[in-house]
């Protein structure tokens, strides 16, 4: 019987092409496909789990009321991540502060970040959801790290990546050479690659945005959107569809599929909140940016670039727009435009 190629079996052949290579990544990658099987199982018990649904009763640090699946999935990414001497410190969405590692076990040379359970207020209704992380280098001679240590640029991402819990669970995953993508066989309980080097259609014909938030809308988010209501008559010359998740792992996921432009933008109720946007560049809009990157479309804050951004505080939000190169570079002339 033929399986196919798994995620452990496809990293480990990438490392074998750097002589350097330790094993220590392919270790790492690993225990996050462990991380995002044991949430997947969570996910898709739904209801027949016990104590799954529902709220915590908890705020986290940005003070959105938490699911009970954001704290068990935190919960899980850090017990399966903490113990192999991959990394150095964690840090979630989830928590205050960077997770530093209990004293018993050995450092690793990465720092892993991650959005534990991303979408997660569409779990109640049975609407996909997903785990997003991102892996950068932990800097030389540092031992114990702090939250300085993982200001760094998405350009300086060595690995980034999500798992989507949907009718299959899906790992997508770049290291910086294509975007790869592996589904999740129950049967044998392992990531199969089903499909390499992932393009996004440069064009496209669907928009992704929270239309309730127009009116808080800047002029250049407005002038797009009315160009693509106004369909083929238009300045666009072609009829748009409108789709809206509320989970950016779907929507992202669906742009990767059939191409398409979606936007989280800078608008004044955020503003007026103190907040540049509402994604967060560290655990969302930097590893998102680098994975439709890899796939040849393009990601910025509506003026510019998302991963060139020097990072002030490890919970950090930007506005975001991505997706199909085309309408990206669009939007984001529109802004330079004024």
């Amino acid at each position: 019987m033929h399986i196919g190629t798994t995620l452990t079996q496809f990293i480990i052949e990438k490392e074998h092409q750097h002589v350097e290579a330790t094993g220590a990544f392919t270790g790492l990658l690993n225990e996050i496909a462990t991380a995002c099987k044991i949430i997947s199982n969570g996910v898709n018990h739904g209801g027949l789990a016990e104590d799954v649904l529902g709220v915590a009763g908890t705020e986290n640090v940005q003070g959105e009321e938490q699911k009970k699946l954001d704290v068990l999935s935190n919960e899980v990414m850090i017990a399966r991540n903490q113990w192999g001497g991959h990394v150095a410190a964690m840090a979630s969405e989830e928590e205050d502060d960077i997770y530093n590692l209990p004293r018993e076990y050995p450092r690793g040379k990465y720092l892993l970040l991650f959005d534990p359970l991303d979408g997660s207020s569409n779990i109640d209704v049975n609407i996909s959801v997903g785990t997003i992380f991102s892996i950068l280098r932990c800097p030389e001679g540092v031992e114990e790290p702090t939250a300085d240590d993982f200001l760094q640029p998405g350009t300086t991402q060595v690995a980034a990546g999500y798992a989507l819990y949907g009718p299959s669970t899906e790992m997508v995953l770049t290291t910086g050479n294509g975007v790869n993508r592996f589904t999740l066989d129950p049967n044998v309980g392992e990531f199969i690659l089903t499909e390499e080097n992932v393009t996004i259609p440069q064009e496209t014909q669907e928009f992704a945005i929270n239309m309730s938030n127009q009116r808080f809308w800047e002029a250049p988010v407005k002038r797009y959107i009315d160009e693509c209501l106004q369909g083929k008559e238009g300045p666009l010359g072609k009829d748009f569809n409108m789709r809206w998740v509320a989970s950016m792992v779907a929507e992202v996921h669906r742009i990767l599929n059939r191409g398409g432009i979606f936007m989280y933008p800078m608008d004044s109720k955020t503003a007026a909140k103190g907040q540049a946007g509402k994604l967060r560049l560290m655990y969302e809009a930097n590893p998102m940016s680098f994975i439709v990157e890899q796939a040849g479309g393009a990601s910025t804050t509506g003026r510019e670039r998302i991963m060139d951004m020097k990072p002030e505080h490890i919970h950090q939000r930007v506005p975001v727009v991505l997706g199909s190169r085309t309408e990206v570079e669009r939007v984001t002339a529109y802004h330079k435009e004024g």
